[in-house]
């Protein structure tokens, strides 16, 4: 699991498979992770992702390299939780 601060949520409309990115730790390109929703997954999910900018998750999953930077492949809303830290 990992928690952190969306700092940006980005629909790659146009790029392979849809997905929308939820970068933690910096903005894109700048960031230490994300969380990575493919698009055939965006309809599970009762809110646009996009409203999660600047709201507190937690990422449940696993961990894995992207380039170099880590992240996860949610794939369901079971694996994005609102976090409640103070």
């Amino acid at each position: 699991m990992v928690c952190g601060k969306v700092e940006k949520a980005r629909y790659a409309e146009g790029s392979e498979g849809q997905p929308t990115f939820l970068y933690m730790g910096g903005a894109f390109p700048r960031h230490t992770f994300s969380a990575r929703i493919a698009g055939e997954n965006r309809g599970k999910f009762s809110f646009p992702l996009e409203t999660l900018e600047g709201k507190t998750v937690c990422v449940i999953g696993k961990i894995q390299r992207d380039a170099s930077r880590a992240e996860i492949e949610v794939s369901s809303p079971a694996g994005l939780k609102l976090a409640n830290i103070k």
